[in-house]
């Protein structure tokens, strides 16, 4: 079991554990088994629930205290390559097609939060800003293909950005569509529907050994539990690297820091949107709903647990002066620091799909700083392959294309 975070997520402070899920004491068998119980994994189930599939979800862990919980939670159609970069990479129509099923995603969470009575979930504009004056043809150029794609951009100059977000920046790119939610409760507010439809859930159940048959899969717990199901979905990040015989995706380790709560419903800056910028690692700013920022960046490429955690104070304090140099006038305060794990892949794209070397499995791996967003389009495409429904967009995500 990977260690994918530390320090103290806001997210988990805030919560706490609002629900508890029982240990797989016995052996049992289901159509479906999803291993993991991230949002990632209860947006699987959600989907199987809806199509009214037998449904099994372990984890390991306590239910989302993985990366889900470490999770800054930006709904973003952008992925981390930007457009007119990933056309060169894998063609203008795939690229395209990639960057609208994020903004799709975007309102099937929305719609899915309505559903269940969720009001953590809220949508937000997306400023996109150059950081440095080199970087200003870069931002030419992804606003040209956002806007010739159809995408709802404004371009903004540097008296637009002083005027309506108070810092100085060359250009940036206004997108009119996003959102950004509390992915930890969300989490469990999927889980929670899933039970009322039979899917049952259990944490604290680690897979000790899986064993992939010509027409099932047989799974094993530490504790001698065994598990037969036809479908087996991996859906537990990063931890999936070693069933992959292949590299798929680089691991580094982020930071996050949230301020103090304000004692006033406060306007930080025009719609209080959601700011990131094109420094290599981005820095990346949000607001909550109760009147805190949330800071995340200055990333590291490296995954050594210990050394991401001795890191946590200095980055938090980095964090900090990234803010004040860029809203000298904001009295941000620490409150809460974290790290976590992400991976990222060549293309920015997630893996979705059947691994050949695997039979009857499917992966939902929601690679990058958009994960959220790939998950719905994982959940959606593998309820597809497993209801027998032909999806066009398979081979955009699939192992194949490395």
């Amino acid at each position: 079991m990977m260690n994918l975070s530390a320090g103290y997520p806001y997210w988990l402070i805030k919560t706490g554990l609002p629900y508890t899920y029982p240990k797989l004491d016995k052996s049992v068998s289901s159509e479906v088994v999803i291993i993991g119980g991230g949002i990632s994994g209860s947006l699987m189930a959600y989907y199987l629930a809806q199509e009214g599939i037998d449904s099994i979800l372990v984890d390991s862990r306590t239910i989302g205290l993985g990366s889900t919980s470490a999770s800054t939670a930006l709904l973003q159609y952008e992925i981390d390559v930007p457009l007119h970069k990933l056309s060169e990479i894998i063609g203008k129509k795939k690229a395209t097609r990639s960057y609208n099923l994020c903004l799709e995603s975007i309102n099937i969470i929305a719609s899915i939060a309505e559903k269940l009575n969720f009001h953590e979930f809220e949508y937000k504009k997306s400023l996109y800003y150059a950081c440095f004056k080199r970087d200003i043809p870069y931002i030419q150029n992804e606003y040209t293909a956002r806007k010739r794609n159809g995408f709802n951009v404004q371009f903004l100059d540097s008296v637009d950005i002083k005027k309506n977000y108070n810092f100085k920046s060359p250009l940036a790119i206004l997108s009119k569509d996003g959102a950004q939610l509390n992915p930890y409760s969300f989490t469990h507010a999927l889980l929670q529907y899933c039970i009322t439809k039979a899917t049952r859930v259990f944490d604290r159940t680690l897979i000790s050994k899986i064993e992939h048959k010509k027409e099932y899969v047989h799974l094993e717990t530490e504790d001698g539990h065994k598990i037969k199901t036809r479908h087996l979905i991996y859906a537990n990040g990063y931890e999936v690297v070693k069933y992959i015989d292949k590299k798929i995706v680089d691991l580094h380790s982020t930071y996050a820091i949230v301020s103090e709560q304000f004692n006033y419903d406060v306007k930080f800056w025009k719609d209080n949107a959601m700011i990131w910028n094109t420094a290599d690692p981005y820095l990346y700013i949000r607001t909550t709903l109760d009147g805190r920022i949330l800071i995340g960046g200055r990333d590291e490429p490296f995954y050594n647990p210990g050394k991401r955690d001795k890191l946590i104070k200095t980055k938090a304090q980095q964090l900090k002066l990234d803010f004040q140099r860029l809203f000298p006038h904001i009295p941000f305060k620490t409150e809460l620091s974290w790290t976590g794990t992400f991976g990222a892949t060549q293309d920015g794209l997630p893996f979705i799909g059947p691994y050949k070397n695997l039979p009857n499995s499917y992966f939902a791996l929601g690679f990058g700083g958009n994960g959220i967003c790939f998950s719905v389009i994982a959940a959606e495409i593998i309820r597809d392959i497993i209801t027998g429904k032909k999806n066009k967009d398979l081979d955009i995500f699939s192992f194949d294309r490395i």
